[in-house]
Protein backbone atom coordinates (compact mmCIF):
# COMPACT_ATOMS: atom_id res chain seq x y z
CA UNK A 1 0.00 0.00 0.00
CA UNK A 2 1.50 3.43 -1.05
CA UNK A 3 -0.08 6.36 1.03
CA UNK A 4 0.45 9.89 0.18
CA UNK A 5 0.93 12.13 3.10
CA UNK A 6 0.14 15.77 1.39
CA UNK A 7 -0.79 18.93 2.28
CA UNK A 8 -0.41 22.69 2.12
CA UNK A 9 3.36 23.49 3.09
CA UNK A 10 3.44 23.56 7.43
CA UNK A 11 0.83 21.35 7.85
CA UNK A 12 2.91 18.86 9.55
CA UNK A 13 3.33 16.35 6.88
CA UNK A 14 7.37 16.27 7.61
CA UNK A 15 6.71 16.21 11.63
CA UNK A 16 4.25 13.31 11.35
CA UNK A 17 6.00 11.48 8.65
CA UNK A 18 9.43 11.70 10.64
CA UNK A 19 7.32 9.67 13.85
CA UNK A 20 6.18 6.99 11.53
CA UNK A 21 9.85 6.51 9.92
CA UNK A 22 11.16 6.28 13.55
CA UNK A 23 8.35 3.39 14.05
CA UNK A 24 10.09 1.57 10.92
CA UNK A 25 8.02 2.40 8.47
CA UNK A 26 9.37 3.29 4.93
CA UNK A 27 9.13 6.90 4.10
CA UNK A 28 10.15 8.70 0.82
CA UNK A 29 10.46 12.61 1.00
CA UNK A 30 9.52 13.22 -2.51
CA UNK A 31 11.45 16.22 -2.54
CA UNK A 32 14.29 14.94 -1.97
CA UNK A 33 13.67 12.41 -4.30
CA UNK A 34 12.89 15.38 -6.84
CA UNK A 35 16.31 17.27 -6.13
CA UNK A 36 18.86 13.78 -6.33
CA UNK A 37 17.01 12.20 -9.18
CA UNK A 38 16.90 15.17 -12.03
CA UNK A 39 13.49 16.49 -11.84
CA UNK A 40 13.49 19.58 -11.22
CA UNK A 41 11.83 21.26 -14.02
CA UNK A 42 12.81 24.86 -13.08
CA UNK A 43 12.81 27.11 -10.12
CA UNK A 44 9.91 29.78 -9.79
CA UNK A 45 12.33 32.83 -8.62
CA UNK A 46 8.91 34.95 -7.57
CA UNK A 47 7.91 32.44 -5.12
CA UNK A 48 11.54 31.03 -4.21
CA UNK A 49 10.65 27.60 -4.81
CA UNK A 50 11.53 24.65 -7.19
CA UNK A 51 9.59 23.42 -9.78
CA UNK A 52 9.36 19.89 -9.88
CA UNK A 53 7.69 17.76 -13.15
CA UNK A 54 5.41 15.31 -11.23
CA UNK A 55 4.44 13.56 -14.32
CA UNK A 56 7.99 12.48 -14.85
CA UNK A 57 8.35 11.60 -11.35
CA UNK A 58 5.25 9.53 -11.10
CA UNK A 59 6.32 7.58 -14.51
CA UNK A 60 9.47 6.96 -13.27
CA UNK A 61 9.11 6.30 -9.10
CA UNK A 62 10.29 3.31 -7.46
CA UNK A 63 9.07 2.43 -4.00
CA UNK A 64 10.93 -0.47 -2.70
CA UNK A 65 8.62 -1.45 0.08
CA UNK A 66 5.34 -2.83 0.70
CA UNK A 67 4.01 -0.28 2.63
CA UNK A 68 5.59 3.32 2.16
CA UNK A 69 4.38 6.73 3.17
CA UNK A 70 5.28 9.78 0.01
CA UNK A 71 5.87 13.37 1.66
CA UNK A 72 5.28 16.30 -0.43
CA UNK A 73 2.72 18.51 -0.86
CA UNK A 74 2.35 16.93 -4.39
CA UNK A 75 2.44 13.39 -3.23
CA UNK A 76 -1.07 12.77 -4.06
CA UNK A 77 -0.23 13.25 -7.74
CA UNK A 78 1.84 9.99 -7.23
CA UNK A 79 0.33 6.43 -8.04
CA UNK A 80 -0.95 5.79 -4.52
CA UNK A 81 -3.42 3.93 -3.13
CA UNK A 82 -5.04 6.43 -0.74
CA UNK A 83 -4.20 10.39 0.29
CA UNK A 84 -4.21 11.45 3.88
CA UNK A 85 -4.02 15.40 3.66
CA UNK A 86 -3.31 17.34 6.55
CA UNK A 87 -4.75 20.29 7.67
CA UNK A 88 -4.36 23.15 9.64
CA UNK A 89 -6.43 26.25 10.72
CA UNK A 90 -5.43 29.04 8.30
CA UNK A 91 -4.87 31.52 11.59
CA UNK A 92 -2.02 28.97 12.97
CA UNK A 93 -0.26 27.74 9.35
CA UNK A 94 0.24 31.80 8.85
CA UNK A 95 2.27 31.55 12.08
CA UNK A 96 3.59 28.55 11.28
CA UNK A 97 4.95 29.73 7.90
CA UNK A 98 6.26 32.97 9.02
CA UNK A 99 8.11 31.51 11.03
CA UNK A 100 9.99 30.17 8.84
CA UNK A 101 10.58 33.44 7.36
CA UNK A 102 8.82 33.17 4.31
CA UNK A 103 7.79 36.18 2.17
CA UNK A 104 4.73 38.03 3.42
CA UNK A 105 3.14 36.97 -0.49
CA UNK A 106 4.39 33.26 -0.56
CA UNK A 107 2.69 33.07 3.13
CA UNK A 108 -0.30 34.32 1.98
CA UNK A 109 -0.38 32.30 -1.29
CA UNK A 110 -0.17 29.19 1.03
CA UNK A 111 -2.85 30.16 3.60
CA UNK A 112 -5.21 31.13 1.11
CA UNK A 113 -4.69 27.67 -0.32
CA UNK A 114 -5.16 26.10 2.87
CA UNK A 115 -8.43 28.38 3.39
CA UNK A 116 -9.72 27.47 0.09
CA UNK A 117 -9.08 23.38 0.21
CA UNK A 118 -6.70 23.52 -3.12
CA UNK A 119 -4.68 20.05 -2.41
CA UNK A 120 -8.19 18.20 -1.04
CA UNK A 121 -10.27 19.37 -3.94
CA UNK A 122 -6.97 17.97 -6.12
CA UNK A 123 -6.64 14.88 -4.36
CA UNK A 124 -10.57 14.06 -4.60
CA UNK A 125 -10.31 15.13 -8.22
CA UNK A 126 -7.59 12.27 -9.22
CA UNK A 127 -8.32 9.23 -5.90
CA UNK A 128 -10.64 7.21 -4.62
CA UNK A 129 -9.76 6.89 -1.56
CA UNK A 130 -8.85 10.71 0.42
CA UNK A 131 -9.01 11.70 3.92
CA UNK A 132 -8.24 14.36 5.96
CA UNK A 133 -6.82 15.00 9.41
CA UNK A 134 -6.88 19.03 11.37
CA UNK A 135 -3.52 19.30 12.76
CA UNK A 136 -4.05 22.60 14.34
CA UNK A 137 -3.81 21.19 17.83
CA UNK A 138 -2.28 17.81 17.24
CA UNK A 139 1.69 17.09 18.10
CA UNK A 140 3.50 14.73 15.65
CA UNK A 141 2.98 12.31 17.25
CA UNK A 142 -0.61 12.16 17.56
CA UNK A 143 -0.39 12.97 13.65
CA UNK A 144 1.30 10.03 12.83
CA UNK A 145 -1.17 7.58 15.09
CA UNK A 146 -4.51 8.81 13.34
CA UNK A 147 -2.60 8.10 9.68
CA UNK A 148 -1.91 4.79 11.30
CA UNK A 149 -5.78 4.85 12.54
CA UNK A 150 -7.33 5.77 9.31
CA UNK A 151 -5.06 2.92 7.64
CA UNK A 152 -6.52 -0.03 10.27
CA UNK A 153 -10.10 1.20 9.46
CA UNK A 154 -10.54 4.20 11.92
CA UNK A 155 -11.71 6.77 9.43
CA UNK A 156 -14.89 7.90 11.32
CA UNK A 157 -14.39 12.06 11.28
CA UNK A 158 -11.93 12.12 8.28
CA UNK A 159 -13.76 11.98 5.16
CA UNK A 160 -12.77 14.52 2.40
CA UNK A 161 -14.97 17.69 3.86
CA UNK A 162 -15.00 16.62 7.58
CA UNK A 163 -12.24 20.22 8.07
CA UNK A 164 -14.11 23.23 7.49
CA UNK A 165 -12.42 26.59 7.33
CA UNK A 166 -15.39 28.83 6.52
CA UNK A 167 -16.06 30.63 9.15
CA UNK A 168 -12.43 31.43 9.86
CA UNK A 169 -11.96 32.69 6.40
CA UNK A 170 -15.50 34.82 6.20
CA UNK A 171 -14.01 36.97 9.10
CA UNK A 172 -11.41 37.87 7.29
CA UNK A 173 -13.91 40.57 5.30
Amino acid sequence: MIVAITGTPGTGKSSACAVLSVRGYAVMDLDEIARREGFIAGRDEARGSDEVDTEAMRRSLHVPAKVAFLTSHYSHRMDVNIAIVLRCRPSVLRSRLEARGWPPEKVRENVEAEAIDVILQEAVGRLPFVYEIDTTTLTAEQTANAVLGILQGKAEGHAPGSVDWSEEVLSWY
